[in-house]
């Protein structure tokens, strides 16, 4: 049983059940809208440093919201971002962010591949672009700077380089505003459509044997050393093994059992127009303004922020305002109505992920806390979980990604 319906769950249950393990995945409710379907379709391979970092805390003065930056810190939310920033400080000391910076290299060195191996097995291979991305910097002053943070950060297997005159043509026939610099990262991906890709990998795992319930899980119970749950109609539910894969929710379920688990809701916005003449090309960030700009199948979309707060607090109506004022200072073609999103990435105070076997109990794994990692990492994840669920050697090492490091 795999609990949570996102990308890093729904990859679990590929895995799982192609492995002949007869799976179930449970989550919530049908339309969910979550961080796996309103990202920015970008395969992030070169986001090695943790977010924890040093430098990070340096920057988080100018990058607040009310100085026109993307991070937000809500008043009401104190109670969940303030201890949060603190575990975040001290997970930001130079031993830790280099042990992080080196387990999440590894975890990423395997990314790009397992996308590769499951799209190729969910007919999914052509959602799946390996065409990089373009950062483009409006100032002088901001590509210095730029080029400056990218020239001293791990990138890990990308690079990036100046635009060919080609690439230079391409963008400024994009932006109708005139640009200072960009450059051109290699080795990044993205995804077509997020949501064509769900879709596609639930078919696989339709077609292959799996079954997929909506009921949301209340309550995680753990009898000698075997786990179990009840649902909120009160239901019981056991399995041979349990995948806890619910995002933000995983923390609630986990401490229920004795795990401490301080995950924070990272919430994003987007906005985004269904028409566009925007063509079919990679991901272009706008980095001064902290927004990224992708065209999918379904549209052309513009996301931002990193809010820190709760999953279920209302959202920010000014968030999206600021998004339609970017649109609007660049020129971009985000024409007529655009549809508005805000989803919350689960986010541990290391900015590494949660992957392994709960030591409450023998038939207990979790695959949750991935930041904005969470489709970068997905295939990969799917395939540790499966390998450390039938007894086969993962991929990768994931003692860094033990919940029990809190």
């Amino acid at each position: 049983m795999v609990i949570g319906g996102g990308i890093v769950g729904l990859a679990c249950a590929v895995h799982l059940q192609r492995r002949g393990m007869h799976t179930l995945l449970v989550e919530p409710q049908v339309a969910i809208r979550s961080a796996s379907w309103g990202n920015a379709g970008h395969l992030a391979i070169e986001q090695v440093e943790p977010l924890a970092s040093r430098r990070t805390l340096r920057s988080f003065p100018s990058r607040l919201f009310w100085r026109g930056g993307a991070l937000s810190l809500p008043a009401r939310d104190i109670g969940a971002w303030l201890p949060f920033a603190w575990r975040l400080s001290k997970a930001s000391a130079t031993e830790r962010f280099d042990a992080g910076r080196a387990a999440l290299g590894n975890l990423l060195r395997e990314a790009m591949p397992a996308w590769r191996r499951l799209g190729g097995l969910a007919g999914a291979s052509d959602l799946i672009v390996e065409d990089g991305h373009f950062i483009v910097w409006e100032s002088s002053a901001g590509a210095r700077a730029g080029r400056e943070h990218w020239g001293n950060t791990d990138i890990g297997e990308a690079i990036f380089r100046d635009l060919t005159a080609s690439e230079w043509q391409t963008l400024s026939g994009l932006l109708p505003r005139p640009f200072a610099d960009a450059v051109r990262f290699v080795g990044t991906g993205r995804v077509r459509d997020p949501g064509d890709l769900i879709d596609r990998l639930l078919a696989d795992f339709i077609s292959n044997g799996g079954e997929r319930r909506f009921a949301r899980v209340q309550t995680l119970i753990v009898d000698g050393s075997t786990a179990s749950c009840h649902l909120q109609n009160g239901e019981k539910l056991d399995a041979g093994t349990i995948v806890m894969a619910a995002g933000v929710g995983s923390g609630e379920l986990l401490e229920q059992i004795g795990h401490r688990v301080p995950i924070i809701a990272e919430r994003g916005y987007h906005i985004q127009a269904e028409h566009s003449d925007w063509p079919d090309c990679p991901p272009v960030v706008f980095e001064e303004r902290s927004m990224i700009v992708s065209r999918f199948r379904s549209g052309l979309r513009a996301a931002s922020f990193v809010e820190f707060g709760r999953e279920r607090s209302p959202p920010d109506p000014r968030k999206w305002q600021r998004l339609r004022s970017h649109v609007e200072a660049l020129g971009l073609p985000l024409r007529g109505s655009c549809s508005e999103w805000m989803g919350a990435r689960p986010t541990l105070p290391d900015y590494l992920p949660a992957i392994g076997r709960s030591t409450r109990a023998g038939n207990l794994w979790y695959a949750f806390g991935h930041q904005h990692l969470g489709l970068t990492l997905a295939a990969v994840t799917g395939e540790v979980i499966a390998a450390l669920s039938t007894g086969e050697t993962p991929p990768i090492d994931t003692a860094a990604f033990d919940i029990d490091r809190f």
